[in-house]
């Protein structure tokens, strides 16, 4: 389990609702916000590809675990 310390500033930032997930609604508006077209089925693919508890939404946990992986 990754350490979400690391990565907590920037889910708050992703999570505009300040509910404590990221959903793919948020994805949405943040690839907008960065100037790139994703659709919202392309956004619920990336949450379900960090979703480990099958709610369609990201946890800060999930989010810290997916990252990591990322991170090499």
């Amino acid at each position: 389990m990754a350490d979400v310390t690391e990565y907590k500033a920037t889910f708050e930032l992703i999570d505009s609702d300040d509910d404590g997930f990221i959903s793919a609604a948020e994805l949405v508006r943040l690839f907008t916000a960065l100037g790139e077209e994703v659709t919202e089925e392309q956004a619920r693919l990336i949450v379900r590809g960090a979703d480990d508890s099958a709610d369609d939404l990201i946890s800060l946990q999930e989010f810290a675990d997916y990252m990591a992986t990322r991170a090499g």
